[in-house]
């Protein structure tokens, strides 16, 4: 490992002092180097990445295919900003007067918000489709999150759409920007 050699004097005359050089062997710490980094990388817990399985629909080829919506099967949520969630039930056709202006509600994104609210809906009408939208203030983490409530409360027929300028005249006016 370490070793001290004497040097032998060039002048053949007597030495005042002995000068002895050092020599250190690293390769048993290199070795322990690689042992304890060997060690670490194959105990160590690697992150595994979080995954959320989306089913896509496939697109029709014509128009018969299509699937279309009656106002009695539809409740629409609204992503908001500060995490807030609206919803109404039924679809919000301005043009049409037979069918009336919905009633915009707000809840949150716990389980005693739009879960529940989702779940009492799923026992009243059991082929309900849930329109999501988001206003542009909405974060990305809010549509996580309404997506896990959509697999929680096992809903299957769901739609990522547009926010159309008839919902957002719904909104309060801090929400209509």
């Amino acid at each position: 490992m370490a070793a001290l050699e004497p040097t032998a004097s060039k002048t053949g005359k007597k030495p005042r002092a002995r000068k002895r050089s050092f020599r250190l062997d690293m390769t048993p710490m290199v070795d322990l180097a690689f042992l304890l980094l060997t060690f670490f990388m194959l105990t160590t817990t690697f992150a595994k990445p979080n995954v959320m399985q989306l089913t896509m629909p496939v697109k029709p080829e014509n128009e018969e295919e299509r699937t279309t919506i009656t106002s009695s099967q539809a409740m629409t949520i609204i992503l908001g900003q500060a995490h807030k969630v609206y919803y109404y039930l039924g679809l919000n056709a301005p043009g049409d007067p037979s069918v009336p202006v919905p009633e915009l509600h707000t809840t949150d994104l716990g389980p005693k918000g739009i879960r529940q609210v989702l779940l009492t809906q799923d026992i009243q009408k059991p082929n309900l489709v849930v329109l999501i939208k988001t206003t542009p203030r909405a974060t990305y983490s809010d549509m996580v999150d309404i997506l896990d409530e959509m697999n929680i409360t096992n809903h299957k027929r769901y739609a990522l759409t547009d926010l159309p300028a008839a919902d957002r005249q719904l909104l309060p006016p801090s929400e209509q920007q």
